[in-house]
């Protein structure tokens, strides 16, 4: 799946993946800016829960967004393909000014809204400038390139992760979650190996990526972002190796960010941000 073009003269919306177990309740960050980015108190969010399957996950982001201020928030949850070609679905979508997807298992997400009117119609928001925000397993759907599944450890496996479809806002990165608290450097370093041309982006629990129009990485929250860049790798034996063996991979990058600082998607440059001495 591919992202919707972009028309001349406008800018997509933000990207906002998180890594699950963000703040809700004493001082929600995360959540907050997401409000902001969608418009503050004239926000009107559709929350997605359908990676979840607790009947209480929609009504509880209903209820923290309308306190964090937003105008109007309404959980649409899609349990069939055939939920997601009710006109009246996609109508209220449509109206939004930020999707939010919440947790759960990622697979219930590409099984049940890939290749829909729904995917599509969000697509078709984010390139008109609406944010798009998702949590741990609505984190890892919003890219092209998704992690389906995987093992867990620091060491790359050769056929320890599986990949999906994402829902496709973008191709530049591939997002893993609660990813210090599971440590799962391994799989997506495993991920990368497949291919080097996305760049991987690990979210520790309560923190997110603010992904720009200009596809600047700023942090937020509680955590640190590992970046792991195989761009300009210079021996991979992913195509040599057995499954189940470890991968030897040369030339890696990876840098470690938090709050304040910054990375480039499309330079694949980091900067420390205002954590350099003498900002603020």
């Amino acid at each position: 799946m591919c992202a919707s073009k972009v028309a001349d003269g406008q800018q997509r919306g933000w990207i906002v993946p998180i890594g699950g177990a963000e703040e809700k309740e004493n001082s929600p960050a995360i959540l907050r800016r997401f409000v902001a980015l969608a418009g503050g108190d004239s926000a009107d969010i559709v929350v997605i829960p359908t990676a979840s399957q607790l009947a209480s996950t929609g009504p509880r982001y209903e209820r923290i967004f309308s306190e964090l201020g937003a105008e109007r928030v309404t959980a649409l949850d899609f349990d069939t393909r055939r939920d997601c070609d009710e006109p009246g679905r996609i109508a209220r979508l449509q109206q939004a000014s930020g999707v939010f997807f919440t947790g759960g298992n990622q697979l219930r997400l590409t099984t049940l809204l890939g290749g829909t009117p729904v995917a599509k119609a969000i697509r078709v928001l984010n390139a008109a400038g609406v944010p798009v925000a998702g949590t741990s397993a609505g984190a890892s759907f919003i890219s092209e390139h998704m992690i389906a599944f995987g093992d867990e450890g620091s060491t790359p496996i050769a056929g320890s992760v599986r990949l999906a479809p994402g829902l496709g806002l973008t191709n530049r990165f591939i997002i893993d979650q609660h990813f210090r608290q599971r440590d799962r450097l391994g799989r997506l370093l495993t991920a990368l190996a497949y291919n080097p041309f996305a760049v991987g982006i690990g979210l520790d629990e309560d923190t997110a990526a603010f992904i720009a129009p200009d596809n600047t990485v700023h942090v937020e929250g509680s955590g640190g972002i590992t970046v792991v860049d195989a761009a300009e790798v210079q021996f991979s034996s992913m195509a040599e190796i057995a499954e189940g063996q470890p991968v030897c991979l040369l030339g890696v990058k990876l840098h470690i960010l938090s709050r304040g600082a910054t990375f480039n998607l499309h330079t694949r440059q980091a900067d420390a941000g205002t954590l350099k001495p003498g900002k603020d």
